[in-house]
């Protein structure tokens, strides 16, 4: 895991290095540059070594200096690969460095390389045969990489922060992603903060012919649903998705360092820590220490989960570790994290995320975690609403509901984890709107009219949510569960969830791996029709019927909580607050202070987007 910059145009070694050791955190082992001025070429690196300590120094050219890569990720196929392009002449140098394998597979298949790799990344080659640059991201969007391309010079860098430390990059915030981010507390992809500086969207490739011309981006991987009835028997179809997932985890287990897994006590990272508990067992390597679990807990109840992930270690016989997050903490650690935030993040579980990143990094290097088993296979309570929103939404007339937002409005606040009156105001809020906006609605933090109100409508609806819009309208099923997954899987896992545990973990040098994103379990996700992963108000059905054998029945099929943060009696406290400057701020951060409504959502973004603007001034 790493960190990548680099420019073709203007610019010299003293801005390469600014750049590159901007990324300090992400790669504190070493770091490495190449450099051809002549040509106005210039590639960084910083190092966190994982794979191959000794021969995986990076930037890394092949023998004859005609191809250069620099590389963030980790490749779980790599060894199979190796062996493959050996079998087709292809000699290496080092040991078994996954970065080596990419320049070797790049110089036998070029682009369609792509479609080889189970993993993570972000890389940039240096093609001096073809004469171009090339950049890539993996399925999902796990690594990030921004870009500008600006008066003849194209630049590119792991973070949004280590490209403002190139002269030519644009300075000015983007007016559209300040909208996006309080419509759905991200910045969906390929937009970024500063205007003309851009996110390469997951499953996307980028080529830079030199000598002249425009970059040119393509994707080449959707993750589309296409549900087919296998003709498998349940019990076959569960059995199946347990291999499939104890082949991922496996993979993610490979690592020169030490390693452990984040246990939040919820069923997805249970279902990792159970399968890596057993397939370590089953290789004798823990017969002198249990595999190192994780837990961030709270000092308030209603978002505490710390309990499960004990319940769930005692059973798995892991060598546990548990922390508290309480406000004071959270107010030692909140400037820590916005001095090294590259861009804003709605979501308040940032905190609990970085204290736990921070907290394992104590005594691993590599943690897995279980993102993206809400994505693949239902498991947010969204979902559970879809089937009544249909319903509502064709017989609720227009007045009547207007009358019962207006009655929900007057349920008292309860700033507690996933309240009923929470969930009653989240959804009616929702149902205002046609269903391709009912998921950005119910995870925004203001909704169309407000935004409207606060731009004087100098963006459409359309505008403001096309991204959310054309991942609903692109699904190929007309079932809103299946367009539900859709929106969930490319915009809020990539933008929401990966962008978050990226953050988070490389502020404090750690690399985090999740196997449910492995390439195999998400070819199975996305071919299972949508009645094995919600059936009546069951989430991730299959899944849980696939771990019954491996986990308690309690842990398996408890309430979902979320890793929620007790945001909304922290702002209440007043010790946490955004400055109150426009009309609308002011409004709502005396509504949320006399406990008359929720306005967490909104007020934290407007919150961090201030303690953004403060650190990276126009």
């Amino acid at each position: 895991m790493c960190g990548i910059a680099g420019f073709v145009g203007a610019g010299d070694s003293e801005v390469l290095h600014r750049m590159t050791r901007r990324l300090t955190h992400r790669g504190p082992d070493a770091e490495g540059y190449f450099e051809k001025a002549g040509e106005g070429i210039f590639l960084g690196h910083r190092r966190l070594s994982i794979i191959d300590l000794a021969g995986g120094a990076q930037p890394m050219c092949t023998a004859d200096g005609q191809t250069v890569i620099v590389f963030n990720g980790e490749i779980y196929n790599h060894a199979e690969l190796r062996q493959e392009l050996q079998a087709k002449g292809r000699g290496f140098a080092t040991d078994h460095s996954d970065t080596e394998v990419l320049l070797q597979a790049w110089r036998e298949w070029g682009v369609a390389m792509l479609d080889r790799l189970n993993g993570m990344w972000a890389f940039a080659i240096f093609d001096a045969v073809e004469r171009r640059i090339f950049l890539a991201r993996d399925r999902f969007g796990k690594k990030p990489l921004y870009y500008f391309h600006r008066k003849g010079t194209f630049a590119f860098a792991s973070e949004l922060t280590a490209l403002l430390e190139h002269p030519l990059a644009p300075r000015n915030r983007s007016e559209i992603a300040r909208v996006k981010f309080l419509a759905h507390a991200l910045i969906p992809a390929p937009h970024s903060a500063i205007e003309g500086i851009y996110k390469l969207p997951a499953a996307h490739h980028l080529t830079l012919p030199l000598g002249g011309g425009s970059p040119r981006l393509t994707r080449y991987w959707r993750y589309t649903l296409e549900p087919e009835e296998s003709g498998k028997s349940e019990s076959a179809l569960a059995s199946e998705l347990l291999e499939i997932l104890a082949r991922a985890t496996k993979r993610r287990l490979v690592a020169d360092v030490p390693l452990g897994v984040f246990l939040s006590g919820g069923l997805d990272s249970s279902t990792i820590a159970a399968l890596a508990t057993k397939d370590r067992r089953a290789g004798g390597t823990l017969a002198l220490q249990g595999l190192q679990t994780f837990t961030i807990g709270f000092h308030e109840a209603s978002f505490d989960e710390s309990m499960y992930a004990q319940q769930v270690a005692e059973f798995l016989q892991t060598n546990h570790h548990v922390d508290t997050l309480s406000l004071d903490a959270a107010l030692e650690v909140i400037p820590r994290i916005f001095d090294v935030l590259d861009e804003p993040q709605g979501d308040g579980s940032l905190l609990p995320t970085w204290l736990l990143c921070r907290f394992a990094r104590r005594h691993v290097t590599v943690a897995l975690s279980g993102d993206g088993g809400d994505e693949l296979f239902a498991g947010y309570d969204p979902f559970r609403a879809l089937r009544m929103a249909g319903l509502y939404s064709k017989m609720v007339p227009r007045p009547l509901h207007k009358a019962l937002r207006l009655l929900a409005a007057r349920l008292p606040v309860s700033h507690a984890n996933i309240s009923l009156d929470f969930k009653i105001k989240r959804t009616l809020r929702g149902l205002d709107h046609p269903s391709r906006l009912w998921n950005p609605v119910w995870l925004g933090a203001l909704e169309p009219s407000e935004l409207a109100r606060l731009t004087d409508s100098r963006f459409s609806i359309e505008e403001i949510y096309s991204e959310a819009i054309e991942a609903w309208e692109s699904c190929a099923s007309a079932d809103p569960v299946d367009r539900t997954l859709q929106f969930y899987t490319e915009i809020y896992l990539q933008d929401g969830i990966l962008a978050k545990a990226d953050r988070a973990s490389m502020m404090n040098s750690l690399e985090v791996r999740s196997p449910f994103l492995d390439i195999e379990v998400a070819d199975f996700a996305r071919r299972l029709p949508h009645h094995y992963k919600l059936r009546g108000k069951t989430t991730k059905y299959l899944l849980k019927r696939a771990v019954e054998e491996l986990l308690p029945h309690d842990i398996i099929y408890r309430s979902k909580k979320g890793f929620g943060t007790p945001v909304g009696s922290w702002l209440r406290s007043g010790r946490i607050a955004p400055e109150a400057n426009s009309p609308m701020l002011r409004e709502k951060l005396a509504a949320h202070l006399a406990g008359k409504t929720d306005e967490r959502l909104y007020l934290w973004c407007e919150h961090v987007w201030q303690q953004w603007q403060l650190r990276n001034p126009s």
